[in-house]
């Protein structure tokens, strides 16, 4: 999850710098942290999801907070790889968001992670 909100803030930062060196040293922030760490983090955590899933029955999918917990996770997920796409992008120097564009998707997460944590506290019945 802290990729997600850090990632975006390389990304303005990047996108502001006005040197090659600086570029470059951003590239690698970017690459490392999207590859060592963001996306064994995710597939990890869709392991232990579905692991927990199975452990407590795949009935729970009934459920209204389980559906939108899921539907939640899966447009982090999708977010994920956005991100991977505007990684791309800076990799070969054709980013042509502006700084301003990632600093308002790096609120996504944020948005998104309050709600599930509300969803599963409080489990709406409906």
């Amino acid at each position: 999850m802290a990729g997600l909100l850090y990632l975006p803030r390389i990304f303005v930062y990047h996108s502001e710098a006005n040197h090659e060196s600086q570029k470059s040293v951003f590239k690698v922030m970017e690459r490392k942290l999207y590859n060592y760490i963001m996306m064994p983090a995710m597939l990890l955590s869709w392991l232990f999801g579905i692991l927990l899933i199975h452990s407590l029955g795949f009935a729970v999918f009934s459920e209204l907070w389980m559906q939108i917990k899921i539907a939640l996770v899966s447009i982090l997920t999708i977010y994920h790889f956005m991100l991977g796409k505007y990684l791309n992008d800076f990799a070969i120097d054709k980013n042509n968001k502006s700084s301003r564009f990632y600093r308002i998707i790096n609120e996504i997460p944020t948005i998104i992670l309050i709600v599930v944590v509300f969803v599963v506290v409080f489990k709406p019945l409906i």
